[in-house]
């Protein structure tokens, strides 16, 4: 068995969930890897976002996502509703601020100390519901995706623009 590596990175936005189609950036990592028979497995490398397959939606909201990503948000909303205070969840607890405020880069977490940065358990627990990696099918040495499916990182986490990385592996022969 053959086993091959690659990473996507993206960069997400701040204030909404941030969708990426990467679905031709792993079917060209399957495509490099010279596998002919196999799977491909995409794994979050953030404990925020999220991989799923869904089908390509063709219609947009004016704040650019698709029908089907608006719906996903709404329905996660209802589960698991933005933190806005500190009453929403028991997460972030003291113990966490403190550790973050003990690491040495410091202001990339909590950009001038404001501790609000960290209200993102909504985040964690969407991510924890839709799940951090997806596993798919590669035949005759290509993703098969079966028409109209798409592969989609999500990053629930809407506190801060960020570069957010992807691993694909692919295993076969």
């Amino acid at each position: 068995m053959t086993v091959y590596k690659d990473l996507i990175k993206m960069d997400t936005l701040a204030g909404k969930p941030t969708y990426v189609d990467i679905t031709a950036e792993v079917a060209a990592a399957v495509e490099a890897s010279g596998i002919k028979e196999g799977t491909v497995t995409v794994i979050s490398c953030h404990t925020t976002c999220a991989v799923f397959s869904e089908e390509y939606d063709h219609d947009h909201t004016p704040a650019g996502d698709t029908y089907l990503q608006a719906d996903l948000n709404n329905g996660l909303d209802r589960v698991f509703p933005e933190q806005h205070d500190w009453n929403t969840y028991r997460y972030p607890g003291m113990k966490h601020f403190e550790e973050v405020e003990s690491w040495p880069n410091l202001e990339s977490w909590l950009p001038g100390g404001d501790r609000t940065m960290l209200w993102n358990g909504d985040a964690h627990l969407r991510s924890t519901l839709i799940g951090p990696s997806g596993v798919y099918e590669v035949a005759d040495g290509k993703l098969e995706m079966n028409g109209l499916a798409s592969i989609y990182f999500v990053d629930y986490d809407r506190t801060r623009e960020r570069t957010r990385k992807a691993r694909v592996i692919v295993m076969g022969e």
